[in-house]
């Protein structure tokens, strides 16, 4: 009780203070889109933590700590709220100034334009998570497996060099043929973008040496490493809470409220060794990455419920954390 407390109290205040701060000056209705998007992220982020926290884990304390307070505000403020401006601003040929002034004084044609560019945001989201998730399985030197007819064959492949490039490259060519011809320039060319952003977050990493022993360059490097991977994660989210409110308040809120409370489960996974108790509980989130970057891959073709593609996602957390309970009790 007293580690649930001393991880996830500091989120239970920050939610009971904002969604008060929501009830309170944009009433009920307000409140419950708030709690909805809260669920949202939650559901939809869960495997980002799991993920997060084997990345986190080789970080310092101190970078650690700044995971959840420089890099929360990275997350609301600049995620979720900055960078899809940006997006925005640079595919419609308009002014950021403006598309910001739009975006607080006249949210639902903001939240328009933020859908008519969703194409290139689910392709940049969808190459990231898919190279996230191939990396891992394709991983020559990965022994474990749990999947096992699946993964052991990955891992074969994987002697063949940027093999995970490859296949993202001829995702994004491939999916980029079958959409409506007006979209096909941005997916194509924001897929080849979120192939760049891994290579040069893979490339930064590698040069750090964080895959051995991480010093104070490589708790940076790492560090930009989970707030792009958390972007990979939450742009579809942003994309997604504009159907239930063109509020940018309540989006700011209910959003914000989720990443922190996926940030401290990461930090309770990694402070309480949740991962090498749970052995197979990484292959599941890494599954369920694949599941979201298919999902957002679909997406481009027709329309995929949130509520599809969040469910997909805990399915494989939830079968992978049953099958490492039955490992445990097999072992004992």
């Amino acid at each position: 009780m007293n580690s649930i407390v001393k991880f996830f109290g500091v989120s239970v205040l920050i939610s009971l203070i904002g969604l008060g701060l929501v009830y309170y000056y944009l009433g009920l209705a307000a409140f419950i889109t708030a709690v909805l998007l809260v669920l949202l992220e939650v559901t939809l982020s869960f495997d980002n933590a799991v993920v997060n926290a084997r990345v986190l884990a080789k970080m310092n304390e101190r970078w650690q700590k700044r995971f959840l307070t420089w890099g929360i505000f990275i997350a609301v403020f600049g995620t979720r709220i900055l960078l899809p401006v940006i997006i925005v601003s640079a595919i419609a040929g308009m002014s950021p100034w403006l598309i910001g002034h739009m975006a607080l004084f006249d949210p639902t044609h903001y939240g328009e334009l933020l859908e008519s560019v969703a194409p290139a945001i689910h392709s940049f989201g969808a190459v990231f998570l898919m190279l996230v998730a191939l990396k891992y399985f394709l991983d020559s030197n990965k022994t474990k497996h749990w999947i096992q007819f699946i993964e052991r064959h990955l891992v074969s492949w994987g002697r063949i060099e940027a093999l995970e490039i490859f296949l993202a490259l001829v995702a994004v060519a491939t999916v980029s043929f079958f959409v409506p011809a007006a979209e096909q320039t941005s997916v194509l060319l924001a897929g080849v973008f979120g192939v760049i952003v891994f290579i040069v977050m893979e490339g930064i990493t590698s040069a750090f040496s964080v895959e051995t022993k991480v010093g104070a360059s490589g708790s940076v490097a790492l560090f930009l490493y989970l707030e792009v991977l958390d972007t990979a994660f939450s742009l579809d989210g942003v994309v997604g809470a504009f159907a239930l409110t063109s509020a940018l308040p309540v989006i700011a809120v209910g959003l914000g409220i989720g990443a922190y409370f996926v940030r401290s489960l990461t930090i309770f996974m990694v402070r309480e060794r949740t991962l090498d108790t749970l052995v197979f509980l990484e292959h599941g989130a890494h599954w369920a990455i694949f599941g979201l970057a298919v999902s957002m891959w679909v997406s481009l073709l027709t329309d995929v419920p949130e509520i599809i593609t969040g469910t997909i996602g805990l399915a494989f957390v939830l079968a992978a954390y049953y099958s490492s309970l039955r490992f445990n009790k097999a072992k004992s």
